[in-house]
């Protein structure tokens, strides 16, 4: 299933892109009409959702994205008045019109779901596994080397994946409030070491970037995701199996006090979370 849904994204951006292009081509030959308005309509809000993802500003977003829906929705029925009211055109607008609403409809409730049960490993109260990672300098790192503070590990699928540099972002504009509270930010992703360490370049605060090495630290814990990355990624140095974004509040003494296991990979904590249960045990 994994397999699927990682060309599933890819497919959806371009049909979406090629069936505006349609639309507002038959607008202009043909006038203005219902359908292709309508089946603009059903293809316009997919279209711009993912290219505003991909200016890295949005950590998250509703879980059902009722207004992209209800816009899909309107264009569909506007595509159907086509039928009537139209050429035969309207015909095939209708068609391509459903078909963007069913798209729509699977991106939100199917792909974006990461049918992931609780990792009762992962729960506030129990002892972080051992496990070990490398740092950007290739030196070879674990939680161990943090023992005696308190540690935030942050599970990014990569540099790819836009609301994980927009959840980094967060965090690192709150990392000073994190840092008064005695707490060490530890960003771990199993992209390459060089994708790592031109993201840690990025970043001023002393954050530490750490490489979960062929995704070993992800499998022991739980929370690898196979096929995670979309499909056409591995020719920008991206293996096919990623992490689920995943984040981890521990303890002096190495046990964990917060977690967070989103089902929905658009659905994050906000930092301002983190500082809540900081606040709550101190």
């Amino acid at each position: 299933m994994n397999r699927l849904k990682s060309f599933f994204i890819s497919a959806l951006t371009t049909v979406s892109i090629i069936i505006i292009v349609w639309a507002v081509f038959r607008l202009v030959q043909d006038g203005i009409s219902v359908g292709w308005v309508g089946t603009a309509l059903t293809a316009l809000p997919i279209a711009l959702y993912l290219a505003n993802l991909y200016r890295f500003t949005t950590a998250r977003t509703s879980r059902n994205l009722t207004g992209m829906v209800a816009i899909v929705a309107i264009g569909v029925l506007l595509a159907a008045v086509g039928t009537v009211t139209d050429t035969p055109q309207g015909g095939l607008a209708l068609f391509l019109a459903v078909g963007m609403m069913l798209g729509t409809l699977l991106y939100v409730f199917w792909y974006s779901r990461l049918e992931r049960p609780l990792n009762q490993t992962l729960v506030a109260g129990q002892k972080l596994p051992t496990v070990s990672f490398m740092d950007v300098t290739g030196t070879a790192v674990s939680p161990a080397d943090l023992a005696g503070e308190k540690a935030l590990y942050l599970f990014y699928r990569g540099n790819w994946c836009p609301l994980c540099m927009a959840q980094i972002r967060e965090v690192a504009a709150q990392y000073r409030e994190l840092a008064q509270r005695g707490v060490r930010v530890v960003l771990i992703s199993p992209q390459p070491q060089s994708h790592t360490a031109r993201l840690a370049d990025r970043f001023e605060v002393p954050m530490l970037f750490w490489v979960d090495t062929d995704n070993r630290a992800a499998r022991r814990l739980g929370i690898a995701h196979e096929h995670g990355v979309p499909a056409g990624f591995e020719v920008l140095g991206y293996k096919s199996e990623t992490v689920l974004p995943t984040v981890l509040l521990v303890g002096e003494d190495g046990r964990i006090l917060y977690s967070s296991q989103t089902d929905n990979y658009r659905v994050r904590p906000e930092p301002a979370e983190f500082l809540r249960v900081l606040d709550a045990l101190a």
